[in-house]
């Protein structure tokens, strides 16, 4: 999924210490259109913008609603499409063409660079797009995609769980990984405490139904150092983590890189070049890029 913006925001943080468990509230965003569908954007915030390599989360629905993101490019990270319901049609510069739907993963490796596109009849949509930053030393692989149909499961007492990206509770994803990271869907149903990694820090997002100590909207932020998390309840919650980033990090538009001059040479390659590949199939053509902002953008860290 794109950041269809046209004044996107600079990213300002700095690498600091995990501070209390907070609750990240989400912005509201539309994905562009006169029947333009709304996300709540509660990654990145206006002062924590990472949960380990986690950098953005969208979440949208449940409403009737036809998405519909023109072709547009991503560099330095990865995008995981995970659906609640309904389907979403993938096309991409690679020449992938993948329909998903709820339980499957549809994972994008933009690596050096890749392009893609997004769209859906009009229909029930609810689910989550996130963004994952590739550290420095894997931010130029080659684009890659894959499709996974069904993700390995784990039970507990109150909860099933989906892993979704990297390991969660002893049981690994196959979805290709480059930092330590957690990322699960959780169906509470009574009593329940959820194994951590106490050496993530987590985001824990209510997905529907109730589950304390949740509360629809906000993204809950949980430091390091805790071994569980306990909840109670009848609901889906997506549970993301990962080993806090050290690395600070350009974020604008639909770019992850490290410096201004990085941003701005991708932004050119788009709009006057062909490095990003071209997506067949779509009726429609690419979206233009913004303009670049008045100030040099600055590589920042996790928090403001």
């Amino acid at each position: 999924m794109s950041n269809l913006e046209q004044d996107p925001r600079e990213i300002r943080c700095h690498a600091d210490a995990a501070t209390a468990s907070e609750s990240l509230a989400g912005r509201d965003v539309p994905l562009g259109g006169p029947r333009a569908m709304r996300v709540s954007r509660t990654l990145p915030g206006v002062r924590r913008r990472m949960i380990g390599a986690w950098c953005f989360v969208d979440a949208y629905g449940p409403e009737v609603a036809a998405m519909r993101v023109p072709p547009h490019p991503h560099t330095g990270l990865q995008t995981v499409s995970w659906l609640v319901a309904g389907e979403v049609l993938h096309r991409d510069s690679l020449g992938s063409t993948q329909r998903i739907r709820p339980g499957q993963l549809n994972l994008m490796t933009a690596g050096r660079g890749i392009s893609h596109s997004e769209e859906s009849d009009e229909a029930v949509l609810h689910g989550v797009q996130l963004w994952v930053a590739l550290p420095g030393e894997h931010r130029h692989v080659a684009p890659a995609f894959e499709h996974h149909p069904a993700l390995p499961a784990l039970t507990g007492p109150g909860f099933d769980a989906t892993v979704i990206m990297g390991s969660f509770g002893g049981v690994t994803s196959p979805a290709a990984a480059y930092s330590p990271l957690a990322g699960a869907e959780i169906i509470v149903a009574g009593d329940a405490e959820l194994p951590l990694d106490p050496t993530f820090e987590h985001g824990v997002l209510l997905l529907d139904g109730t589950v304390e100590p949740l509360e629809p909207g906000p993204l809950r932020y949980l430091p390091p150092g805790r071994a569980s998390l306990r909840v109670r309840g009848d609901g889906r919650i997506l549970l993301i983590g990962g080993e806090p980033f050290g690395e600070e990090i350009v974020m604008w538009w639909n770019f992850v890189g490290r410096t201004h001059d990085e941003i701005a040479g991708f932004r050119k390659e788009w709009m006057e070049s062909d490095g990003f590949g071209t997506v067949t199939g779509f009726d429609g053509g690419p979206l233009p890029a913004p303009v670049m902002p008045g100030t040099r953008l600055r590589p920042r860290g996790r928090v403001r």
